[in-house]
């Protein structure tokens, strides 16, 4: 054997595959869009788009009938309304989706305890660390897309394989709400023919490095030497394509429960200029923020504050706590420290204010003063799957590039922004379609849309018929802001299988 095909063979023999088709992959189908035509009654079998309701946001979820217009996930929102004419957009609700996931993700824990929750909406699960042994994969896929149908009324699609990538790429070849099972003596017949921009981690410019070579399937791909791809594409990214073509796959599935940060970001309509503006709008978010901290802890020791500039660099910050902290004064003066300290002379595009180092403990006396400003020390990401910290840095993508357009706008993937304070009076300045809210008479309801000091309501719920729109005099007739009614996990799902709150 030649050197080369010796390092083939050793290469490919220090993959450890599973012989069976034992994980699972869930993927709920349009998941914030599915959830909003849930719980809003007027809006099932309508085009939907969740997301940047300004205009420059940035779509989040297209429902299935707004992507038969031709919308998607982070286009611009401008562009898919006009796609979808007749689409109602409607602002991220967190606090639902997280009700609907909490549900999903205790469905998957009654056939396994190995469940390892992706983001918000999806998640993969061991099948093979299952009390009692590993069931029929066939079976088990029909009985969570049964039970999450039956608990919540959404549709998930499912996919088994022995490998995740065999199972990621099972669930989407029949979405919405298909099960695909993979065997091991199956994958060739699946994989090969597929195109190979399925794989993982094959973007746009390795599709195109890759079309130079002539592969535009999975099978083109395996009939490639290992030299081949490493010369073409670099030595780690050619070696893993190489076994992925293969099918050669063993990661394990990790179960993780810690959260790590809770924060909120909002992109402004407009550029904001000016110190009081800016704190100001700091303010609001650290709301928002605080909101998703009593949820995930309660209790921070970091604060990190983002600064997006117009021209699309952006800045960290953080202020660090001797000890964990839920003193709401000292956080908002913490995030404006930061904030501060990233520099706001430049006008602002985007704020973002997020805690780090969550704990459900709190030292009750803390003093602001003798806290210390980091500067690159801590995480910059603003949803809760925060890996390791990475220094702050002001990045300057491309100008004006659809890529640097659409991060920027885009909301946190499972963290989007949620509703105002339960309670808190409806009006111009807090009002954002989707919203829900509660009329001392009529109930509880959506805000359509808001003009002036009249707001456009359907009084609805998940549980009612399906309502007109009706309008209401804010001055003369008071609505409230509250949280949504959400999904109560049923009786049936032990309290230790539920997802932690």
């Amino acid at each position: 054997m030649d050197r080369g095909a010796d390092r083939v063979q050793r290469l490919v023999d220090a993959v450890r595959v599973r012989d069976a088709a034992t994980v699972m992959h869930l993927d709920a189908d349009a998941f914030f869009a599915a959830v909003e035509q849930r719980d809003k009654p007027s809006l099932r079998g309508r085009p939907v788009l969740v997301g940047g309701v300004g205009g420059r946001g940035v779509v989040s979820t297209a429902s299935y009938e707004a992507r038969r217009d031709g919308a998607r996930s982070a286009m611009p929102m401008a562009r898919a309304r006009r796609l979808s004419p007749a689409a109602a957009v409607l602002t991220p609700r967190f606090a639902a989706y997280s009700a609907y996931s909490a549900v999903i993700m205790a469905t998957l824990r009654e056939l396994t305890p190995a469940v390892e929750p992706l983001s918000i909406d999806e998640a993969f699960a061991d099948l093979a660390l299952a009390e009692g042994g590993a069931p029929d994969p066939q079976e088990a896929g029909e009985r969570v897309r049964a039970l999450v149908a039956e608990r919540t009324g959404l549709t998930v699609s499912v996919g088994v394989g022995r490998s995740k990538l065999v199972a990621k790429i099972a669930s989407d070849l029949r979405k919405p709400g298909g099960l695909v099972v993979v065997r091991p003596e199956d994958e060739d017949d699946v994989l090969l023919p597929l195109d190979v921009r399925t794989i993982p981690g094959v973007g746009p410019a390795t599709a195109a490095a890759l079309e130079r070579l002539g592969v535009r399937t999975v099978a083109d791909l395996r009939r490639q030497p290992l030299d081949t791809l490493t010369m073409t594409l670099g030595e780690s990214s050619g070696t893993n394509l190489f076994l992925l073509a293969r099918g050669l796959d063993d990661r394990p599935v990790v179960v993780t429960s810690e959260r790590k940060s809770a924060g909120a970001e909002r992109t402004f309509a407009h550029d904001l200029f000016g110190r009081e503006l800016v704190l100001a709008a700091v303010d609001d978010v650290v709301d928002e923020a605080l909101q998703r901290l009593e949820r995930h802890g309660g209790a921070t020791r970091t604060v990190v504050a983002k600064v997006r500039y117009s021209d699309f660099s952006t800045v960290t910050r953080s202020v660090t706590f001797p000890q964990p902290t839920a003193s709401a004064a000292d956080l908002r003066d913490a995030a404006r420290s930061a904030t501060l300290a990233a520099g706001i002379n430049d006008p602002v595009r985007l704020l973002g204010v997020s805690f780090h180092g969550l704990s459900a403990h709190a030292q009750l006396a803390l003093d602001l003063p003798g806290v210390a400003v980091e500067r690159g020390t801590a995480p910059v990401a603003l949803d809760d799957e925060v890996g390791d910290a990475r220094p702050a840095v002001r990045v300057r993508p491309e100008p004006g590039t659809e890529a640097s357009r659409a991060d920027a706008d885009r909301p946190v993937v499972g963290r989007p922004l949620g509703p105002a304070p339960s309670g808190r009076a409806l009006d111009v300045t807090n009002a954002r379609p989707g919203l829900d809210v509660e009329h001392a008479t009529l109930g509880r309801g959506w805000v359509v849309h808001v003009r002036g000091r009249e707001a456009t309501v359907r009084f609805e719920t998940a549980l009612t018929e399906p309502a007109r729109s009706r309008v209401v005099d804010l001055d003369a007739d008071p609505l409230l802001l509250v949280d949504p009614v959400g999904v109560t996990p049923p009786a049936a799902v032990p309290e230790h299988l539920r997802e932690p709150a």
